[in-house]
């Protein structure tokens, strides 16, 4: 007989979405995450704010298991995603910064060959594809090739495919990078009202200051080290500043943050 280990938050008795626990990694001599711990609370946004090459995208791949985690322990609602991976990653849903979607294949189909990876039968796929590509608004696209949309277009799609198994906590990794403003904001606007309406617990990785606000809670990651974390406030209050950008300036010791609201 076999038992699974949880861990619970005292203070809740209900685990949180995603612990971070003494994570290290390295490629050769390089260090890439130092020691990295934190929390994300269900039903949650939550923003890991670093530049490029502060350890953000290893940190999504040790999260999805891509690296195996050598030092330290990663939990997704209590479950270890070494010691019980089966458990821990169907509760998570991941849109990776590289675009993962076939070109040729249209948007249902590419959907399909996702549920299929989850064993959702093909009856079960089709309501649920209906059901996530309303949510992103766009159920009347399903048979257009992914090659035909545009770059907003095709990051809905991806995160209405991260949605197909119902997951309950979503990764994000910088997934407004190249596109424009709107796009941008309407992304952002999206992934907030899942957390409202649906109750996911999100983290959302990126070096754009704007992209916080200031409900939210904050992971500042700087070369591979934990620099702050907490609500907005409690951080930019901690570093000294009047607001995030200032704090992030301050912590990073960047002269100048991409994004930052003017």
């Amino acid at each position: 007989m076999s038992f699974v280990t949880r861990t619970t938050d005292p203070a809740t008795e209900a685990p949180a979405a995603l612990d971070v626990v003494g994570v290290s990694h390295s490629y050769g001599r390089r260090r890439a995450l130092d020691n990295v711990s934190f929390s994300v609370r269900p039903s949650s946004f939550a923003v890991l704010l670093g530049l490029n090459g502060a350890g953000k995208s290893t940190l999504f791949s040790l999260i999805t298991r891509l690296f195996a985690t050598r030092s330290g322990a990663i939990r997704i609602f209590g479950f270890d995603v070494g010691g019980t991976p089966g458990e821990a990653l169907r509760r998570l849903g991941v849109v990776f910064q590289a675009r993962t979607l076939d070109l040729d294949l249209s948007i249902a189909q590419n959907l399909a060959y996702h549920a299929a990876l989850h064993g959702i039968g093909a009856r079960q796929a089709r309501d649920r594809m209906q059901s996530v590509l309303e949510q992103v608004e766009m159920a009347d696209r399903a048979k257009d090739k992914v090659r035909d949309l545009s770059g907003g277009e095709m990051r809905r799609v991806e995160i209405a495919r991260s949605l197909l198994h119902r997951p309950r906590m979503l990764l994000l990794d910088e997934p407004t990078v190249g596109l424009d403003i709107k796009a941008r904001a309407d992304i952002l606007a999206h992934v907030r009202g899942l957390v409202a309406r649906e109750g996911i617990g999100v983290l959302w990785a990126t070096h754009l200051i704007d992209e916080v606000e200031t409900s939210d809670d904050v992971v500042v990651l700087h070369r591979g080290r934990l620099l702050d974390k907490g609500n907005v406030g409690e951080v930019a209050s901690r570093a000294g500043a009047p607001d995030m950008g200032a704090a992030f300036a301050k912590l990073t010791g960047a002269s100048r943050i991409e994004g930052e609201a003017r």
